[in-house]
């Protein structure tokens, strides 16, 4: 990779030290995705510092502490510099720094409906360690809606009925995805099946969805169409359906 320049914020250049300067830990029990750590070096810059221990104490001058796979990911990048802070610390106490940066890290959660959020929100995943099958999985995971209960079953019953929309599937196109309804769904699987009969193929179905008014698929159930909240109507898009699961296609 051709060498890149550093991206350091100004905050943090009066911390920037020549990059061949310093060592990674001697024992460091931690394996990263430096190329991962690389991607956001390159989007983001250096958002925080990594940390060296001097090493008057231990005999391993500048060894990094806290940010051995940064410091490798900007290597890898090129970078001649890069942003640390140093403290100067026993055997004991490097070993207790460096497991410990590594454990907090594992020990922590996610919240990952509000993660998914976040992640449909931007333009893009540069930079997030994210790519479009990570965000599938979380948007997999989400909870369907509860059913609701309605009034009347509209049938003069006395009955009360139940409004299971956002129940079945959703359409996606990018990094967004619009939960349908069952009625939606069929409608989708049936269009699919004809295309898949006509064509021996679903190459080109996404394009066929996009394109074609498939008015003649009009005797699915009629249904109106549930956004996800904030969402626009699925009709304004096109994408794959999923029947409990199942995904047909995605455009």
């Amino acid at each position: 990779m051709s060498a890149a320049p550093a991206r350091i914020p100004e905050s943090l250049l009066p911390l920037a030290v020549p990059i061949g300067d310093l060592t990674e830990y001697y024992r460091n029990p931690r394996t990263g995705d430096v190329d991962a750590i690389a991607e956001s070096l390159r989007v983001n810059g250096q958002y925080k510092a990594i940390v060296i221990n001097r090493g008057t104490h231990t005999g391993r001058p500048n060894e990094i502490l806290a940010g051995n796979h940064t410091w490798a990911a900007a290597k890898q990048l090129g970078w001649q510099q890069i942003a640390a802070t140093f403290i100067d610390v026993t055997d004991e106490d490097a070993a207790r720094i460096v497991v410990v940066d590594n454990r907090t890290s594992d020990l922590a959660g996610y919240d990952s409906d509000l993660l998914a959020d976040i992640l449909e929100e931007l333009p893009d995943l540069d930079g997030t360690g994210y790519d479009q099958n990570a965000l599938d999985k979380l948007l997999d995971s989400r909870a369907l809606p509860d059913t609701i209960d309605l009034p009347s079953d509209g049938a003069g019953t006395g009955s009360m009925a139940k409004l299971e929309y956002l129940q079945w599937g959703y359409l996606q196109w990018s990094t967004i995805r619009v939960q349908i309804t069952a009625a939606e769904v069929e409608t989708l699987n049936a269009i699919y099946e004809r295309y898949l009969t006509e064509s021996r193929s679903d190459l080109g179905f996404g394009w066929h969805l996009l394109q074609e008014a498939h008015t003649e698929t009009a005797e699915a159930p009629a249904v109106g169409v549930e956004a996800a909240s904030g969402q626009d109507s699925p009709a304004d898009g096109a994408g794959g359906a999923s029947d409990e699961g199942r995904e047909d296609e995605d455009a």
